[in-house]
C-alpha cells in the first residue's frame, strides 16, 4: 500500500493532501485524519490515519467479542463451520491410526511390529493416484463433491460400527492380529484420504474469494480437534490410572472408555453429518469446471513437469526426514522410560490450544511476498526441538518422573507442535494460493500428497532402524543355567523379564537414527531447501497452473 502511494505520489507531485473527515480533494491519494466515526472513504485509493485523541482502547474480552461478531456475520459462516466438521471427521481416524493405536500396540509389540501398522497411514501419501476419479466422476444433480463425501462417510460409519464390537478383542492379542488390525485401519484411512480429496476441492468453491484463506484454518482446526479427541482425550479416558484417579470413586481394572464404544460413537457422528449433507446442504455445480479422467491425469503430468514443481517435489520428499524419529519414536521412548499414558495425554491437552492459536496466526503470517517465511523459520525451530526431545529421553530420571522434569517434557512437546503447526498451516496457505480451482481437488491433493509422502515414507524404515541399531543383552542370573541372549526388541525384553533376567542396553538405536536424521536435515536445509523455497515463493500464481485459462 505504501509502495503504491509513493508511486502515485511521484506521478502526481501535488497529489498528497490532508483533510479532516475526508475532504473532496481531486488527487489520487488522500490522507485523512479524523475520528473513526467521522471518516468516510472518499476514494478507493485513500488511506487514513486515525486521530490519536479519538482512539478508544478496547479490553481483551471486548476485542474477542468484536472478532467473534465479525466472524459470525461473515457470509461464509455456515460453510466455514461445515468445512471444520468435515475435516474434524477426518481427524478422528487419523488420531487413532497415528496416535492412540501405536501407543496401545507398543505396550506389547516391538518397534518393527508397530512400524508394520504404520503402513495403514500410507493412503494419505498415495491418494494422488485416484484423485482424478474424485474430480471427474460425479452426479451433477447431487453435487460434484457430495457424490463422493456422502457414500464415503457412510462406509466409514459402517466400518467404525463393526470395529466397535470387534476391535477390543483384536487388541487383546495384537501380535497375533496385527495384520487384521492394520488392514482394517488401512481401509479406513483410504476412505478418509478419498474424502480429503473431495473436501479440499470443495473448499476452493465453497468459500468466497475473500474468505479463501480460511480454508487452511478450517483444515487446521478440524483435523487438530479430531486428532485431539482420538489421541489425547481417548488415551486419558482409556487409562486405568487416570480413570481411577479422576473418574471412579472405587478402583476399576479397566479405563473409563474402551476403544470399541469410542468408535461406535463416532460411527453415529459420521451418520449425522452425512444426513445433513444429504437433506440440507445444496451444492451448486458448474459445467465449465468439467475435466475428464484422462485430461486430469494429463494435467497432473503437465504440472509435475513444470521446472519449479520438480524442485518443490524434491524439497517435499526430503523436508521431513529430520522430524520423523521425534514424531514416531520419541513419545514411545518416553513411555518406555516411565512416562505414563495419562501424562502424555496431558501434554497434548495443554498443547492443543497452542496449536489452534498458532494455526490461526500462521495463516496470516503466510500472506504477502514471503509466503513461506514462517515455514522456513519453523523448520529450524522444529529441528532444535527434535534434539531437545531426544535429550529428554536420554536424561529421563531413573527414579521416576518428577514434576519439574514433566514441565521440561511439556515445553519441548509444545514447542515442537507449535513449529509443526506453523509449517502445516503455512504450506497449506501457500498451496491454496497457487492451486488451480478448475481442478481444485486434484491440484490440492497433488501438493498435499507430496507433502504427506515426505512424512510417511521414512516412518517404516525409521522404526525398523531403531531395533536394527539397538544393542542389548539379556543378562541371566548364574543359577538359572540359561545363556544370555539379545533383547533388542520389545518381545525379547518381555521374554527376558519372564525368564528372570535383566535387559542391559549397550547402545540404543533411537539415538543413532535420530541424530543422523537431524544432521542430514540440517545440512540439506541450508544447502538446498532454503534457497529453493526462497526462489519458489517469489513466483506468481499463474506459473503454477496449466489449465485452459491459467494465463488469463
Amino acid at each position: 500500500m505504501a509502495d503504491k502511494a509513493r508511486s502515485r505520489g511521484r506521478d502526481t507531485p501535488n497529489g498528497i493532501s490532508s483533510s479532516n473527515g475526508g475532504g473532496s480533494d481531486d488527487s489520487d491519494v488522500g490522507i485523512a485524519i479524523g475520528t473513526p466515526r467521522s471518516r468516510s472513504p472518499v476514494r478507493k485509493q485513500a488511506f487514513e490515519i486515525e486521530d490519536p485523541a479519538s482512539y478508544e482502547p478496547k479490553g481483551v474480552l471486548s476485542r474477542i467479542s468484536s472478532k467473534w461478531g465479525e466472524f459470525y456475520a461473515n457470509k461464509d459462516f455456515g460453510n466455514i463451520i461445515l468445512l471444520i466438521a468435515l475435516y474434524w471427521l477426518q481427524g478422528v481416524p487419523l488420531g487413532l491410526a497415528h496416535g492412540s493405536i501405536p501407543f496401545l500396540l507398543k505396550e506389547k509389540l516391538s518397534y518393527a511390529q508397530v512400524g508394520l501398522f504404520s503402513l495403514a497411514g500410507y493412503p494419505y501419501s498415495l491418494k494422488l493416484f485416484w484423485s482424478p476419479f474424485v474430480d471427474s466422476l460425479y452426479d451433477r444433480k447431487f453435487g460434484r463433491r457430495k457424490s463422493w463425501i456422502v457414500p464415503i462417510q457412510l462406509l466409514v460409519a459402517v466400518l467404525f460400527w463393526w470395529l466397535g464390537s470387534h476391535i477390543d478383542g483384536l487388541m487383546r492379542d495384537p501380535a497375533g492380529n496385527i495384520h487384521e488390525i492394520m488392514y482394517m485401519f488401512l481401509a479406513i484411512v483410504f476412505l478418509s484420504a478419498t474424502q480429503d480429496i473431495a473436501v479440499d476441492g470443495w473448499a476452493l468453491t465453497l468459500l468466497s474469494k475473500e474468505n479463501l484463506s480460511y480454508a487452511s484454518t478450517c483444515q487446521t482446526v478440524g483435523l487438530n480437534c479430531g486428532f485431539f479427541l482420538s489421541f489425547t482425550v481417548f488415551l486419558a479416558l482409556n487409562s486405568t490410572e487416570f480413570s481411577n484417579k479422576y473418574i471412579y470413586s472405587t478402583p476399576h481394572e479397566a479405563g473409563f472408555l474402551q476403544l470399541g464404544p469410542y468408535m461406535a460413537f463416532w460411527a453415529l457422528a459420521y451418520v449425522l453429518v452425512t444426513l445433513y449433507l444429504i437433506f440440507v446442504k445444496v451444492e451448486y455445480s458448474s459445467s465449465e469446471d468439467d475435466y475428464g479422467i484422462v485430461d486430469t491425469y494429463k494435467t497432473i503430468w503437465r504440472i509435475c513437469r513444470l521446472p519449479h514443481m520438480k524442485q518443490l517435489i524434491v524439497v517435499l520428499f526430503f523436508a521431513k526426514i529430520g522430524f520423523i524419529p521425534n514424531d514416531a519414536v520419541t513419545q514411545l521412548k518416553l513411555i518406555e522410560r516411565g512416562l505414563h499414558k495419562e501424562d502424555m495425554a496431558l501434554t497434548v491437552l495443554i498443547d492443543f490450544p497452542v496449536q489452534i492459536f498458532f494455526g490461526y496466526y500462521a495463516a496470516r503470517w503466510s500472506r504477502g511476498a514471503s509466503k513461506m517465511k514462517p515455514w522456513r523459520i519453523a523448520f529450524v525451530v522444529r529441528l532444535v526441538c527434535c534434539a531437545l526431545s531426544m535429550a529428554t529421553v536420554h536424561f529421563f530420571p531413573k527414579d521416576g518422573l518428577t514434576t519439574g522434569y514433566f514441565y521440561i517434557v511439556l515445553l519441548t512437546k509444545v514447542a515442537a507442535s507449535m513449529a509443526n503447526t506453523i509449517q502445516f498451516v503455512g504450506f497449506s496457505a501457500f498451496i491454496t494460493q497457487i492451486a488451480d480451482p478448475v481442478i481444485g481437488g486434484t491440484y490440492m491433493t497433488l501438493l498435499n500428497t507430496l507433502s504427506n509422502f515426505g512424512g510417511t515414507w521414512p516412518v517404516y524404515f525409521v522404526m525398523r532402524s531403531v531395533d536394527y541399531f539397538t544393542r542389548a543383552t539379556c543378562m541371566m542370573p548364574p543359577d538359572k543355567g540359561v545363556a544370555s541372549y539379545s533383547c533388542a526388541t520389545q518381545e525379547d525384553r518381555d521374554q527376558c523379564t519372564k525368564d528372570g533376567g535383566v535387559c542391559d542396553v549397550h547402545w540404543d538405536g533411537y539415538y543413532v537414527v535420530s541424530t543422523s536424521c537431524i544432521l542430514f536435515a540440517l545440512c540439506i536445509f541450508y544447502i538446498f531447501i532454503r534457497p529453493t523455497v526462497l526462489q519458489l515463493e517469489r513466483l506468481p500464481a499463474h506459473v503454477w497452473r496449466v489449465s485452459k485459462d491459467a494465463q488469463h
